[in-house]
């Protein structure tokens, strides 16, 4: 496992450049956070606010902003896993395959076989993308990111599209491999329930120019998070005791 530690992420500006007579449109402003080890947090903010840009400057695949985004006490940028909404599975190869090659080289056969145990996938090895449901697709991207045993994984609204009894198998799948191999997670949706049934704290952002608008840290106990019931009561609670973040959603 990877060594544990905080990281820090910091956006002061994020701006795109003006097309045509428009002006440069500032997409995050005055951005800080701080994940501390193997902790879940979620993102929860309304649609077009720039959750996906943030992530991909915190996977280092944009560079064009000012700020830094390091291990806590340290200048080193922190090892990422990068689960995008589309799986991104190379047809030509088995399930075994797409996650085998992430770990260039490197014989992780036990690795492997324990990830494809944890996520009910391992009679499906051998079995090509092209035969896979998207639920059984996206459990697939969720392994390959756990396979090269990240400082930071990244999940930029993995169950989206899946109708809800899936959306929540994969969830406790990923859930129950989370807690067999702990890591710090960034987790957007816009799905505040189910921000709730993962997160250690869930962080509220506002519309463009994006910036943390709430700091919530879910007080339900893990073994509860399958009661809709607790959900839906925390969902009110948290609702009902701040306007400002209820008029985002």
């Amino acid at each position: 496992m990877a060594q544990v530690s905080d990281i820090q992420i910091e956006v002061r500006q994020k701006v795109y450049p003006a097309a045509g007579q428009a002006a440069p449109h500032a997409a995050i402003q005055d951005f800080k956070l701080t994940l501390h080890a193997g902790e879940f947090v979620c993102l929860v903010g309304p649609s077009g606010c720039g959750k996906t840009t943030l992530l991909n400057i915190v996977a280092d695949l944009d560079q064009d902003y000012d700020g830094e985004i390091r291990i806590a006490r340290q200048q080193a940028r922190p090892k990422i896993g990068y689960i995008f909404q589309n799986p991104r599975l190379l047809p030509w190869r088995t399930v075994r395959q797409n996650i085998e090659l992430v770990l260039q080289g490197r014989d992780a056969t036990e690795t492997v076989d324990f990830l494809l145990e944890t996520m009910q996938l391992t009679r499906f090895q051998h079995v090509y993308p092209e035969r896979l449901s998207l639920g059984m697709s996206r459990r697939v991207a969720i392994i390959r990111a756990f396979a090269i045993d990240p400082e930071l994984l990244l999940m930029d609204e993995p169950f989206v599209s899946l109708d809800p009894p899936t959306a929540r198998q994969v969830r406790e799948l990923l859930l129950e491999l989370w807690r067999k191999r702990p890591h710090t997670v960034l987790f957007v949706t816009h799905d505040l329930r189910e921000a709730i049934a993962l997160a250690d704290r869930l962080i509220f952002l506002s519309p463009s120019p994006m910036s943390i608008v709430g700091d919530i840290r879910v007080t339900i106990p893990r073994d509860l998070r399958q009661d809709e019931n607790e959900i839906e009561a925390f969902r009110r609670q948290l609702l009902d005791g701040a306007p400002h973040i209820k008029q985002l959603l």
